[in-house]
C-alpha cells in the first residue's frame, strides 16, 4: 500500500518530562534538554514511516528522533562526520519524496555542536580560536546598511512611535546605530534572558520597563540561527498585548533554522561560521570590532576524531 493511501497514525501526546525516555544516544539527552529550555514541546520517535517496500510488504521504515508539535517539524540527529551520513541522506530523501507534506530536518554533527557551544559547552566551547580568517562584512557595509534598514523602519512606520526591543548583550550595537537611523519619535527598551543550564528553561532576568499593550513593538536582534530564542520571545511578548510585533535581525543565518519565525526587516543574510564583531561574541571576546568577521575554532586536543559518533559528554556549568 502506497503512503498517500495509508491513513497516518495517530500522534501520541507529548511525553511527560518525568520520568525521561530511554534515548539511544547521549545528544540525543542533550538535545532535549535544550528544547525543555526554550519551553518547546517535543515527543521522541513518536512515528515511524514506510519508505520501502516488497509487494504488500514494508521492508524499510525511518525513524525521527524528535517531532515538535509547536512547530510541526520532525527533527532527525547524526554526530557522524557529515561525509558519513549517505544512509540517512538517502532515508530522508525517500521520506520527503514519500511523504511531502512532511517537514524533517537532519542535524549535523557540526550543527549539534555549534548549538552546544553556544551555551558553554560541548567540544566547541573548550576549543581554543585562531585569529579572525577574515572580514565578512566591512565597518563601511555594516553602516551603510543599517542607515538603510532604519529608512525603511521610518517609512513603514511612519505616523507612530514604536519600542524598540533587544535582547542584551549581543544587540547593544545594532541597536544603538539602528535607533539613531530611524527618523521618528521611538521609545527603546531591552531584555534578558538566562544562559541554558542543567534543569532550567528560559527564564527572563531582565523584564521590559514598558507597558508594550497597543504599542508597535519591533524586536530587534544581531543573529538569528536556529530561531529557538526568538520563538520563546515573540510568544512571551505577544502574550503582552501590543498593537503590533515585528522583527528586524541584523544577521539571518537561515541555514540553520529549526523554528519557523517571521523576519520583517534582515540587514545580511550569512552563511554556516561562526561569526564576531559589532556585538557579536566568542568566549566574551570581539564585541567591540567595528566590522563582522568569520572566526575558525581549533579542535580541543582531547576531541573526538571526526566520524566517531560520540557525542560531549560534558554539562552545562550550572
Amino acid at each position: 500500500m502506497l503512503p498517500e493511501e495509508q491513513t497516518p497514525a495517530e500522534r501520541p501526546p507529548t511525553r511527560d518530562w518525568t520520568p525521561p525516555p530511554p534515548f539511544a544516544h547521549p545528544s540525543e539527552a542533550e538535545f532535549a534538554r535544550i528544547l525543555d529550555f526554550y519551553g518547546v514541546r517535543w515527543e521522541y520517535e513518536p512515528r515511524s514511516f514506510p519508505i520501502r517496500w516488497e509487494g504488500d510488504r514494508v521492508v524499510e521504515m525511518f525513524t525521527p528522533d524528535f517531532y515538535l508539535p509547536d512547530l510541526d517539524l520532525y527533527v532527525e540527529l547524526t554526530t557522524l562526520k557529515q561525509s558519513l551520513v549517505t544512509e540517512k541522506n538517502r532515508k530522508l530523501r525517500l521520506l520527503r519524496q514519500l511523504y511531502p507534506h512532511i517537514r524533517v530536518k537532519l542535524l549535523y554533527r557540526r550543527d549539534y555542536h555549534r548549538l552546544l557551544a553556544r551555551y558553554g559547552f560541548g567540544p566547541l566551547a573548550q576549543a581554543g580560536v585562531r585569529k579572525i580568517e577574515r572580514v565578512l562584512f566591512s565597518a563601511d557595509a555594516v553602516q551603510k546598511r543599517v542607515a538603510e534598514l532604519g529608512r525603511q523602519i521610518s517609512q513603514d512606520y511612519k505616523g507612530k512611535e514604536p519600542v524598540l526591543v533587544g535582547v542584551l548583550r549581543g544587540v547593544f550595537c545594532f541597536m544603538a546605530d539602528l535607533m539613531r537611523a530611524i527618523s521618528l519619535p521611538v521609545s527603546v527598551d531591552f531584555m534578558a534572558i538566562s544562559y541554558y543550564g542543567k534543569g532550567e528553561g528560559v527564564r527572563i532576568t531582565k523584564d521590559l520597563d514598558l507597558d508594550i499593550q497597543g504599542r508597535d513593538v519591533l524586536l530587534v536582534e544581531d543573529i538569528v540561527d536556529t530561531g529557538m530564542t526568538l520563538h520563546f520571545l515573540l510568544r512571551y511578548l505577544e502574550s503582552r498585548g501590543p498593537a503590533s510585533l515585528k522583527v528586524c535581525a541584523l544577521l539571518d543565518k537561515r541555514v540553520r533554522r529549526i523554528a519557523d519565525v517571521p523576519l520583517h526587516y534582515v540587514g545580511f543574510e550569512v552563511p554556516d561560521e561562526f561569526l564576531v564583531g559589532y556585538g557579536l561574541d566568542y568566549l566574551e571576546k570581539y564585541r567591540n570590532l567595528p566590522f563582522i568577521g568569520v572566526l575558525k575554532p581549533e579542535p580541543p586536543p582531547d576531541s573526538p576524531p571526526q566520524g566517531v559518533d560520540k557525542a560531549s559528554h560534558s554539562h552545562p556549568p550550572q
